[in-house]
Order: C-alpha cells, then structure tokens, then sequence
C-alpha cells in the first residue's frame, strides 16, 4: 500500500489493610517475566494531560501482600477490588504473575477504585475467566441509582497493571465481551498498562473487545486510554478494544498482533455467524468521538472492516480524529475506507488527520 501522510497544521488518611492469604495458596502466584508489565506504551509521544498521569496511590487504603508473593493470591485481590479504594500490591521486588481463580468484581457502592500493580503485578485468567469486571446495572454487585446507565461512580482506574490470557468466552451479561476488563458504567481509564493474549467470544456481529469492553460512561465522557499496550488480544470484533455509544481518548499507546476472529459483519451477512470487524479497535453508536494521539496501531488483523480501526456512527454524528500517530500494516481482508489503509470510518464529516502515517 501507499503511505498516506497528513500534517495539518484521594488522598486517604487511614492506613492501609493488608489483604492477604495463608500459604496453602501461594501456587496463585508464581513470578514470570513473559507475562509482565514491562514498559508499556509509545516513549515518544505527546505530552500527557493531567487526566491521563497516574493518580497518586502514596497512601493506600489496601496493600495486597506483605513484601513476598505468598500473599499476593486471587482471593486477595478479589477482596480488595470488593472492598475498593486506592489498592496497591507488596509482592516482592520482582515481577509476579497471579493467576485468578475467580473474576474481581467492583460493587458500585464504592465510589473510587484504584488498582495499581506498581509495574510489577500481571493477573492471569488462564484462558479460563474474565480478569475484571465493573457493571453499574448489575443488582448483583448493588444497584445505586435508579438512572444505572448514567452515573457518576464508581470511578475506576487501572494503572501499572499486566493482564494476560483473560476469557470471556460465553459471558452474555449486557452482550459479552471484555476478555480482561468488562466496564459498564461509572467512569474507566487505564494507565501504563499492559493487554497480551486476552479474548472474547470468537463469533458475532455485537460482542467485541478481546482486552476491554466498555458501555455506559457517565454524561459521555470518554475513556482514557494512556501509556499503554495491547499484543496479540482477539474476539469476534474488536481485537483489542471495542464499545458501544462510547467516546475514548487513546494516548501514547501501542497496538500490534491483534486480530478479529469473527465472520460476516454485523450486520451478519447470510449464512455467517457475524463479527470480524476492527482489528486494534471496533466502536459503534451514535454520537461519540475516538481521539488517537501519540499512538502506533501496527500489524492488526479484521477479517471484515477496519484493520486498525472500525468506526461506525450510526447517525453520522461521531468524530474520528487522529493526531501525530502511526498506524501500519494493519489488513482489512473485506473492506475499508478508500484513501484510509486499514480503517473502515461512517462518520460526521471526514475523519480529521494531522501530523500522521496512515499506509
């Protein structure tokens, strides 16, 4: 292909709980460096927004572990994400991997959730189970206001956190998806964060986002994005991240080796199961925005529309604008905006491009 080239012009006063568990479960924890943190994101892209720096966690409200990854188990950190505020690990000094064996779930009476693994923790599904899960309109994690699609909390950011080999796989709740983090609701960012080999249902035209799905964000406010990396995650649509009616800021971030898995579009042509759209990234709706900037989105994969990116706004009222980024190599094997190399874009004008390498 021909490159295209556009330039135009909570600080909290109590100590700390430690959340920890007995030695009979510390085959949870094992330390692996494949499978961690690392160092994620672009290093040279833009400066950051306040919004998109890591919050301040000098004074945890949880500490899970005492210095060593014996404690650093699954129940500790389903406890901790139940109990919420600012939760931090003390696993050692080295990289450590816990491998869950039950989904960490927010209750939506706790107003702000921080989960940060220092650049050390990965939390493993095992190819068996979503990792993370926030849903403001499941009664079964407390039903707060009778407006659940719209409201303010909780308030969720993940930061200097690994997840790995999350599954999804036949979670129907609000339409699946979510390999690692499902997030319906409140607020989300994510920050400094690294996604490999997660997925989600492998057919359909609806379910999407192999490392993240998200619904639902308060009075439209987008996503953040931040200093973070997707590899090799897949779903039916949207490899690594997908949404619905949904805007998201994505900065400083790397995508690469993400593919579609799903068959037909949506929606699904005859005789297909539907899916196979957005490579990196699958967005559908109405009236959102999608902000790349500082970010490479290379070597993903749509067996449809949008190698890198399928936007679709319904209406024709959303807006895809992408700035000092590269996005590369990235095949749409059905279709894809003509001029636009591995984007599939229904929007309200054209997609605004500055400063960019689209080929």
């Amino acid at each position: 292909m021909v490159a295209f080239v556009v330039a135009l012009g909570a600080t909290v006063a109590a100590a700390p709980s430690r959340i920890d568990e007995p030695a009979r479960v510390t085959e949870h924890a094992v330390r692996v460096v494949d499978d961690t943190v690392g160092s994620p994101g672009n290093p040279n892209g833009v400066p950051l927004p306040a919004s998109a720096r890591p919050v301040d966690v000098s004074r945890p409200d949880h500490v899970i572990g005492t210095g060593t990854p014996t404690g650093c188990t699954s129940q500790a950190v389903v406890s901790a994400v139940a109990a919420g505020g600012v939760i931090t690990f003390d696993c050692g000094p080295d990289p450590v991997t816990i491998t869950m064996q039950a989904t960490a779930k927010v209750v939506n009476n706790r107003p702000n959730i921080v989960l940060d693994g220092g650049g050390l923790v990965t939390l493993s599904g095992a190819d068996q189970r979503r990792i993370l899960y926030m849903n403001t309109c499941d009664q079964a994690q407390v039903w707060t206001t009778p407006h659940c699609q719209n409201q303010d909390h909780p308030t969720l950011t993940i930061q200097r956190m690994g997840f790995t080999r999350g599954n999804s796989t036949g979670q129907n709740v609000d339409g699946g998806g979510g390999g690692a983090v499902f997030v319906r609701g409140g607020r989300v960012k994510v920050l400094e964060s690294t996604f490999t080999n997660n997925r989600c249902d492998p057919v359909g035209p609806d379910v999407g986002g192999g490392a993240l799905r998200v619904l639902s964000q308060y009075d439209g406010l987008p996503v953040i994005v931040a200093t973070s990396t997707f590899t090799d995650n897949r779903c039916s649509n949207g490899g690594a991240l997908s949404s619905i009616g949904v805007s998201w800021q994505v900065i400083n971030s790397v995508f690469t080796g993400n593919r579609t898995t799903g068959d037909g579009a949506n929606p699904a042509q005859p005789g297909t199961p539907g899916g196979g759209n957005g490579g990196a990234i699958a967005l559908d709706g109405n009236r959102y925005t999608l902000d790349v900037i500082g970010t490479s989105i290379v070597d993903n994969l749509a067996g449809e529309g949008g190698g890198a990116i399928f936007f679709v706004s319904n209406n024709r009222t959303g807006n895809l604008r992408i700035d000092r980024s590269e996005l590369r190599g990235n095949p749409s094997l059905g279709f894809e905006t003509q001029g636009f190399p591995g984007i599939f874009y229904l929007g309200s004008g054209p997609i605004q491009v500055t400063d960019s390498v689209i080929r």
